[in-house]
């Protein structure tokens, strides 16, 4: 009998370390585990560690040190092939010599399925995906979306439990990418498969995953279900790196009943929820994020805390005003408001006062 463990994890790294030169680790120490059914994803900027992660999970890199699990077995010294894993990459990886229906049938007879129920499966497979009619096409005659359609078809097809995408809509247009968004997640959702997927796009993240692990320097800076990301960020890191965001520097002058006391460098004080600050002296960077600052006097609510601030920019962006304002020294302090018919237009040069409550107000490290 399988003991499983780690309340029943599907997918586990224990203390996982990878490194190409046997001095730099790409990837230090890493604790992940994953329930069977989740959609996680792995964000991160480009060497950050999470492909390599990816990679390791399916086989094509060996960890250095460490171990990984798929339902409770070690699958460190088994075979990318026998692991049972489906792939979805950027690059589509189809076989253009193929047709589509040839390509999904390659997994299937490699895994010794008769004909009738490679057929079967097959159709199943592409009606999933919206390509039922083009089972007899090659690849390089369908577009770019088509094309991904059919990959996920293909990784798909063999009903693998643990799905892997490696950054799959990267050379998708706008529009397409967020159609495919839905459409992958809804997928995952229906069938119930488990889903690790990589992306350096934060959008993405955010619209398709159950929890983001966000990666840095080979290590998971926090790993969070997406809205808790974004509205609270463990440091200075995951706040820039989520969503846009503002940042006024400052030291911490005291700690008391849940509210850090910051002095900005220009002298101001303002109220703060202590992230991870903890005590008076520490260099902090606040954090607030665009739409959490209002200039419009009459929606402050009480207990708002207020700053002056100088108008540099005002953009039209059709859902939303963007300003850019002069706040504390920083020049680059933004705030995003809603177009709706009450809502003042500033100009260029015009003194203000913005104001924000202090718990959307994070003091975090420096």
């Amino acid at each position: 009998m399988t003991t499983r463990t780690s309340n029943d994890a599907f997918v586990e790294f224990e203390r996982v370390q990878k490194s190409y030169d046997g001095e730099t680790l790409v990837v230090k120490d890493l604790n992940l585990t994953m329930p069977k059914g989740e959609f996680l994803t792995m964000l991160g900027p480009s060497g950050s560690g999470k492909t390599t992660c990816l990679m390791m999970l399916a086989g094509f890199e060996t960890a250095t040190h460490g171990e990984i699990k798929l339902d409770g077995q070690p699958i460190n010294n088994i075979p990318p092939h026998k692991r049972g894993i489906g792939m979805v990459f950027q690059n589509y990886a189809l076989f253009p010599h193929m047709t589509i229906a040839e390509n999904l049938a390659f997994p299937l007879e490699v895994r010794k399925i008769g004909k009738s129920e490679r057929e079967a499966k097959i159709k199943r497979a592409l009606e999933m995906v919206e390509m039922g009619r083009f089972g007899g096409r090659r690849p390089a005659q369908l577009s770019g979306g088509q094309q991904q359609r059919v990959a996920l078809a293909r990784a798909l097809v063999f009903e693998p439990e643990l799905v892997l995408m490696d950054e799959p809509l990267g050379a998708l247009d706008k529009q397409l990418r967020e159609k495919m968004q839905f459409e992958i997640t809804r997928l995952a959702h229906d069938l119930g498969i488990t889903v690790v997927y990589v992306t350096h796009d934060q959008t993405e993240a955010l619209t398709m995953s159950d929890r983001v692990a966000v990666f840095n320097d080979g290590v998971i800076q926090q790993l969070a279900p997406p809205d808790e990301l974004y509205e609270q960020p463990a440091n200075s890191f995951v706040a820039q790196f989520i969503g846009e965001n503002n940042t006024l520097e400052g030291e911490v002058k005291e700690i008391r009943d849940g509210i850090a006391v910051v002095q900005l460098d220009d002298g101001e004080l303002i109220d703060c929820k202590p992230i991870n600050v903890s005590k008076p002296g520490e260099r902090t960077r606040v954090s607030i994020r665009p739409e959490r600052v209002e200039f419009n006097k009459s929606r402050l609510k009480p207990g708002a805390h207020t700053l002056k601030a100088e108008v540099l920019e005002f953009i039209y962006m059709g859902d939303i005003f963007r300003t850019r304002l002069r706040v504390a020294g920083n020049d680059e302090f933004i705030i995003k408001t809603r177009n709706a018919p009450d809502q003042v237009r500033l100009e260029p040069g015009a003194q203000i006062e913005i104001g924000w409550l202090p718990e959307d107000c994070r003091a975090l490290d420096a």
